[in-house]
């Protein structure tokens, strides 16, 4: 179980005010390999897994990653939050504040909405944890270019730390995936 304790996984410190980087962070927020879609896939995933450790890791990793979305959110309201308007002009958040003001939605860096055909769930435990291990390999390859394009030092900070962590999920997914082939190759399944 888990316990919300008004505090994010991660500080996030912002020192700039950017509207671009803040749309650029979005994809995070509501792209395919966003933080929303990892949160959502996984929670969906665990009831086709066959062990309850497999089902365990899968929902503790879906819960972490919508405190990563948290996290994500944060980035971007503090990035543009106190951005006049004249600035947010001409920017790549000029067509996200036409529909959301300067509150966070879930979409990618190019504007396209999240939609749950951004995640997959099959009755096959191998297949979605593969599915996983990519995902999070997709997730860390976006982290690893939104900070090669930040030049703010605390936004950078916090998405060192979330590419980190996907690659702590990877490693898990991995480790779980073993554990899903030995159960199903000992024939304890279903």
């Amino acid at each position: 179980m888990w316990i919300y304790e008004k505090k994010l996984q991660y500080p996030v410190r912002v020192d700039t005010c950017n509207p671009t980087l803040a749309a650029m962070i979005l994809e995070q927020f509501g792209g395919p390999d966003g933080e929303l879609s990892a949160g959502i896939r996984y929670l969906t995933q665990r009831w086709a897994m066959p062990t309850e450790q497999a089902k365990g890791i899968l929902t503790d990793i879906g819960t972490e990653e919508l405190a990563h979305w948290e996290i994500i959110g944060t980035i971007v309201w503090k990035l543009i939050k106190n951005v006049p308007i004249k600035d947010i002009e001409g920017t790549p958040l000029e067509a996200h504040y036409v529909n959301h003001g300067k509150s966070p939605f879930p979409h990618d860096a190019s504007g396209y909405a999240w939609t749950a055909t951004f995640i997959q769930s099959k009755d096959d435990p191998i297949a979605n944890l593969h599915e996983d291990m990519a995902s999070e390999q997709k997730a860390r390859a976006t982290y690893e270019y939104l900070i090669n394009i930040c030049d703010d030092p605390g936004v950078k900070d916090a998405l060192r730390f979330l590419r980190e962590r996907e690659i702590v999920h990877f490693q898990r997914f991995g480790e779980t995936l073993d554990i899903v082939q030995e159960c199903l190759n000992s024939k304890k399944y279903y």
